[in-house]
């Protein structure tokens, strides 16, 4: 059987659509569409419903698909032992700086004491920007805040966002809220805003970047707040007390994108193991994962 059909096969199933599997393992919408008409023909069954709105497996292509997936991780694994891949699997992760540093201190050694073969290139920037890359299949896995539902997110867990201000610093010394941000589009940023839309006091955004640590500089000077999760608080920074006077902000969603029909050993450690490490954090709170 060919693999490359089974590869699109689970690509669209995962995905729910031919145009998102299409982009993540790198086909034109069409080739995707030809490959699936492929596998059809060779099962003599109709493996999706297709609909003005989704695509839905059939019950055969629901029989097929952990068939599927057992073929191509069997492929993968053995591709690594028979030495087809001598220069190591590379998997590129997508994750943001402060994600990267909570998590990567322990990822990176387990995953070097398992699979020292395995080259793992890491790409950090916003949420929305990693999603898009990983959209256009240039990421095998990403972690990123959740802006809005995918098709390919597994949810994680959910994070509270809490204000954070220097030590030292007292917020009625300012008649106007000095703000430290990421640019337009993080969702921090937008929760800030409506957050501070529900109140009387003036704010105004002083500093803008995507960096993490100019963020920090401006907040660990004592001149700026921000908005992060609790365990990305900075060295000299604190949480703001909700005595304070500032409201309360919401929770937001960690979600983990894989790419679908990667079955290899070490891939599927790799995002298991990183999945192990973001679900046992501490300020994370857990969620259905079935959801």
């Amino acid at each position: 059987m060919d693999t490359e059909l089974l590869r699109a096969f689970v690509a669209v199933a995962e995905c729910e659509g031919f145009s998102a599997a299409g982009k993540i393992i790198n086909r034109t919408q069409s080739a995707i569409s030809l490959q699936i008409k492929r596998l059809e023909d060779r099962m003599g069954e109709s493996l999706f419903k297709r609909t003005s709105r989704s695509v839905l497996l059939t019950p055969a292509g629901g029989r097929l698909l952990p068939y599927a997936r057992q073929i191509l991780k069997l492929q993968d694994e053995a591709q690594r032992l028979l030495g087809a891949e001598r220069q190591g699997e590379l998997i590129r992760l997508g994750i943001s700086e402060e994600q990267a540093t909570a998590y990567l201190p322990e990822l990176l050694p387990r995953m070097a004491d398992l699979f020292p073969e395995v080259r793992i290139q890491i790409t950090c920037d916003i949420s929305g920007t990693l999603v898009g890359r990983f959209q256009e299949g240039l990421l095998d896995a990403v972690l990123a805040v959740r802006h809005a539902p995918t098709q390919t997110g597994q949810l994680l867990g959910r994070e509270p966002m809490v204000w954070i201000a220097a030590d030292d610093t007292r917020l009625d010394q300012w008649d106007s809220l000095p703000l430290a941000l990421n640019p337009e589009g993080c969702i921090f940023r937008a929760h800030a805003f409506a957050a501070l839309g529900r109140t009387n006091r003036q704010w105004d955004v002083c500093y803008t970047s995507p960096s993490p640590t100019a963020i920090n500089i401006a907040v660990q000077a004592g001149l700026a707040l921000t908005v992060k999760t609790p365990r990305s608080v900075p060295a000299g920074c604190r949480i703001v007390g909700a005595n304070e006077g500032l409201p309360e902000l919401e929770y937001v969603e960690i979600e983990l994108h894989r790419t679908p029909g990667q079955m290899g050993e070490a891939f599927t450690t790799f995002c298991d193991t990183l999945t192990e490490i973001v679900t046992h954090a501490d300020s994370l709170k857990s969620v259905d994962l079935m959801s």
